[in-house]
């Protein structure tokens, strides 16, 4: 079965297609993003999500996008409600990413023309928010599951879009790249202690690798 693509799914930036790793990002306090974020953009990494179990993500957003330019979008995770999606919109967020799938948060972003990213596990769950519009579905948490499940997803949902996320280490990267996966979402493995003060040179070191791992598996689709 090929399913039809929804005529009004908004699509992944050609940014995110071109360097497939988010990194996400959970802090004390919304400020602490900042140096992380300079360290992340200054070594490939092109799309970041903050979480909402961060204080004063929303309001940081804002001046976190013009510290970034054009070079890097920035999403808002953990999203559970529509009035979250409504104050992540208006803050100017690039994207949307939710744990669940709430389809009256999808219907709010693909009308507000804005990439979402809701989070499943089962087929039903997965194949549910891609047809309600989904840009791409979460698969979460990715750990449980491995890479091999993405590709035994496009088995009956070839055209299928999924990020995985939660548990991804460094290695598994070009694996659910090669199983097919739109990007890869990396938490601890990538960002280790740096946002409790730990070193932005390891992080830059880290940042590099990953997007050196991504870029090769892409080179070998």
């Amino acid at each position: 079965m090929t399913l039809a693509p929804s005529p009004a799914r908004v699509p992944a930036s050609a940014r995110l297609r071109q360097h497939p790793i988010i990194a996400v990002l959970r802090a004390s306090a919304a400020t602490d993003y900042d140096p992380v974020v300079d360290a992340l953009a200054e070594n490939g990494v092109r799309s970041i999500e903050l979480t909402l179990s961060t204080s004063g993500t929303f309001e940081h957003l804002p001046a976190l996008l013009t510290r970034v330019g054009d070079d890097v979008e920035v999403g808002i995770g953990t999203i559970v409600t529509v009035r979250q999606a409504e104050f992540a919109i208006a803050a100017g967020a690039h994207y949307l990413v939710t744990p669940i799938v709430n389809l009256d948060v999808i219907a709010l972003a693909v009308r507000e023309g804005i990439p979402v990213f809701p989070g499943g596990l089962t087929p039903t769950e997965l194949y549910g928010a891609w047809a309600a519009g989904a840009t791409a579905v979460k698969i979460f948490p990715a750990e449980t599951v491995g890479p091999q499940y993405g590709s035994h997803l496009r088995g009956p949902f070839p055209d299928l879009e999924f990020v995985p996320s939660g548990g991804i280490g460094l290695e598994d990267i070009p694996r659910w790249l090669n199983a097919g996966a739109l990007a890869v979402s990396l938490g601890g493995p990538l960002v280790g202690d740096a946002l409790k003060g730990g070193s932005l040179v390891a992080l830059a070191e880290r940042a590099q690798r990953v997007t050196s791992l991504a870029a090769d598996a892409l080179a070998q689709r």
